[in-house]
């Protein structure tokens, strides 16, 4: 009698923007040898081909057409720095990473036709030997069967801190003000949508990042996945 498949693990960080979720997502991955899915980066895509098609972003068929056609890959870069991300033949990994692509992403999240586009296209990444998956809501939609669930939270001014830090060190030019008053919306919005509102899972582990050193917090979250 064949033996019963066992699920490929999968560890979901949730959170709110600037929580801290890429960075650990990306460290926890690489230490664990595992898969990763940035499902925000699949959203900021779908917003940026919306864009380059000069759609309008209220027009939920419209962008849930675009969703479903949007051809979105990650490349590996050579030297070990950030991931690219390929939308339609294009890099377009530092548009993705500006607050207007942020702002679309959020906007397009709260369509349920299109969270639904995107569904099947974030359960593929789960392959051997595990995923880490972030988001808004891996923990609750995605993979409610994840065995391993975290949230992570920070003040909106320590977020609203370290995007303006990002950002500037991408030479960009922003306002620390200006940040802090898109990530409150942000919150809201997120946080008020009917079609998978932001908020831990029940079964989730909530960790503040505010003051909290990226080491710290990567300690923290792989003693969940790996007991000491």
């Amino acid at each position: 009698m064949p033996k019963p498949s066992v699920p490929v693990p999968v560890l979901t960080i949730d959170g709110p923007s600037g929580s801290g979720k890429g960075t650990i997502s990306r460290r926890v991955a690489e230490h664990l040898g595992w898969h990763m899915l940035d499902s925000g980066a699949l959203y900021r895509a779908v917003g940026y081909a919306a864009g380059m098609e000069g759609l309008d972003l209220s027009d939920a068929e419209a962008v849930t057409r675009c969703a479903e056609t949007t051809r979105i890959g990650f490349r590996t870069a050579p030297d070990g720095g950030e991931t690219r991300v390929i939308v339609n033949g294009l890099d377009a990994t530092d548009e993705l990473r500006t607050e207007t692509c942020g702002a679309a992403a959020s906007a397009i999240a709260a369509i349920p036709s299109v969270r639904q586009a995107l569904l099947d296209k974030q359960r593929a990444f789960r392959k051997a030997p595990g995923l880490v998956a972030d988001g808004r809501d891996m923990g609750t939609v995605i993979f409610p069967d994840a065995a391993h669930k975290v949230f992570l939270t920070a003040s909106a001014e320590e977020r609203a801190k370290r995007r303006y830090k990002q950002l500037k060190e991408k030479g960009l030019d922003v306002t620390l003000g200006t940040l802090l008053r898109e990530i409150e919306a942000r919150d809201a919005r997120d946080a008020s949508r009917p079609v998978a509102p932001l908020k831990p899972a029940a079964d989730a582990v909530r960790v503040d990042t505010t003051g909290m050193p990226i080491e710290a917090v990567v300690a923290k979250v792989l003693a969940l996945v790996v007991p000491a």
